[in-house]
């Protein structure tokens, strides 16, 4: 259940030790998957940890 966590974008820069400019890009790349809600994306921690792995 931990690993479903949805997070805002400023918790997933948080997570990934990351900067929100370089977040934002990978996210534009595709390379993070997100869904907007409104007008804010969420994302699952489960997705941030695969690409940690280096799991597509």
């Amino acid at each position: 259940m931990e690993n479903e966590k949805v997070m805002t974008t400023d918790e997933a820069v948080k997570y990934l030790k990351t900067t929100k400019k370089t977040f934002l890009k990978l996210v534009h790349e595709g390379k993070i998957k997100g869904n907007k809600i409104g007008r804010a994306y969420r994302f699952l921690r489960e997705d941030l940890d695969k690409l940690i792995r280096g799991e597509k």
